[in-house]
């Protein structure tokens, strides 16, 4: 059987068969036509190594959609004349890189965008890890954060050369930092291997740096936080990351904002919540409590009479600064009655004449929930 039938017929399935039907149609033709069922039979033989191939490309999304584009010529090698890619001998995933590994590993190096040699060897980006404080994330403040990171060279100013001597303009691809070759129809760019991409050549290199033109070197940066910032913030400080090779643009640092823990308030994005216990006297007679603000001013809060333990009060305004927007949050202040554990003798002589004169209307809560277990009692 000839290696250049259709790979779907072979199979027998449709171009547009899902893996799962390809696999199923190869392992029936595989058992039908294997030669350990067919006695030696060449014909059945050359029949399952047909399927075989077929199956070893439909299976690979990669190599199928060059087949299905190309067709056989898209895996010919040297002994099988020259398909679309050139001659010689290439899987499709040597041809995708060929054609767009350059390209892939520039965007992935600028994040997008057409490359040159002013961005080869661009530094790193750097993470930083800051830990604020909520007034510090409620004012907005500035942090002097220390970084350890690779840096210009200074004896050669981070050109990479010793003394007065200057980098020389690569002779191989003419200062551009890519060279161009042609194979088959497609005319590939890549990153000049004499350079390195960088569009220069050190004739005589520094000594401290080898003719990197950087170092490892700490230094202070100042980062303006901005009001309203939370857990898991991202700041980005352009040019502020590792430097580049020989002069190529330094990277990014990134501060990643995490907050301390508060003593009083709990953070619920642009609302800070806290637990306010009160006596029971003032939950039942009413009154008022002070908190203190995050902005440093008191907050006061009227409790209702016949306030309930968990019930909330709202101020509005008085909550978190809203990130790169205008006006505040709210507070809230979770109201818990606490029960009294240390009492005078007057004090509890006052509560029994208390409770000698409840009727049960005073928690109606309480008197609704007993009837109705005494309902269920009695039937």
């Amino acid at each position: 059987m000839s290696v250049q039938t259709d790979y779907y017929e072979l199979l027998g399935v449709a171009r547009d068969a899902d893996g799962t039907a390809i696999k199923s149609a190869y392992r029936r033709l595989a058992k039908e036509y294997h030669p350990d069922r067919n006695g030696g039979c060449k014909e059945n033989e050359a029949k399952f190594k047909a399927v075989s191939e077929a199956y070893d490309c439909l299976k690979d999304p990669q190599k199928r959609a060059a087949y299905d584009r190309f067709g056989h010529a898209a895996f010919q090698n040297g002994g099988g004349g020259q398909g679309p890619f050139g001659g010689g001998s290439a899987d499709f995933s040597d041809i995708f890189s060929t054609i767009f590994g350059d390209f892939m590993d520039e965007a992935q190096r600028r994040g997008g965008g057409r490359g040159g040699p002013q961005n080869a060897g661009r530094g790193s980006d750097l993470r930083y890890d800051l830990e604020l404080t909520l007034e510090e994330a409620f004012a907005g403040t500035e942090k002097k954060v220390e970084i350890e990171t690779l840096s210009p060279c200074e004896p050669c100013e981070g050109n990479g050369s010793r003394g007065t001597s200057k980098p020389q303009t690569c002779t191989t691809c003419g200062g551009a930092g890519r060279v161009r070759a042609q194979q088959g129809f497609f005319m590939v760019e890549r990153g000049c291997p004499q350079c390195l991409g960088s569009g220069q050549t050190i004739a005589d290199p520094c000594p401290k740096c080898d003719g990197e033109g950087r170092g490892l070197k700490k230094r202070r940066v100042t980062v303006d936080i901005p009001a309203g910032v939370d857990e898991g913030t991202r700041i980005r400080v352009a040019g502020e990351g590792e430097a580049g090779v020989r002069g190529a643009p330094a990277g990014d640092l990134y501060l990643f904002v995490h907050m301390k823990r508060h003593p009083i308030f709990a953070r619920e994005g642009t609302t800070l919540v806290a637990d306010c216990p009160v006596s029971f006297t003032t939950a039942a007679l009413g009154g008022e409590i002070e908190v203190p603000g995050v902005d440093g001013e008191k907050i006061e809060v009227k409790i209702p009479a016949g306030t309930q333990s968990g019930e909330t009060i709202r101020r509005r305004g008085a909550g978190m600064s809203v990130l790169r927007g205008r006006g505040r949050g709210d507070m809230v202040a979770r109201i818990l009655v606490e029960t009294p554990t240390k009492l005078s003798k007057e004090q509890k002589d006052l509560l029994q004449q208390f409770r000698e004169t409840e009727t049960g209307d005073e928690c109606p809560a309480a008197k609704g929930f007993f009837t109705r277990i005494k309902e269920m009692f009695e039937g």
